[in-house]
């Protein structure tokens, strides 16, 4: 059975960032995290990694779309 919560490092791992990196994502509320246990270490569940995930897909192709590869490149 696959793990409901992932720690902050695998999820640095998951998307090839650095700890720092994740840990600024849930900060800022991008990537939505729980905070757990007595020295309230940080959790994502998988489900809102693949959200995220899912999410930036949808970012990048809305923003490949409105700026099409060497448009601004002028016409000779």
């Amino acid at each position: 059975m696959p793990k409901r919560f992932i720690q902050l490092a695998d999820v640095a791992e998951v998307l090839d960032i650095s700890s720092a990196q994740a840990y600024a994502l849930v900060r800022s509320g991008d990537l939505p995290a729980i905070k757990v246990g007595g020295r309230g270490q940080w959790r994502v569940e998988a489900t809102e990694l693949e959200a995220y995930i899912s999410r930036m897909y949808e970012q990048t192709r809305s923003f490949v779309e409105s700026h099409p590869f060497g448009a601004d490149t002028p016409a000779e």
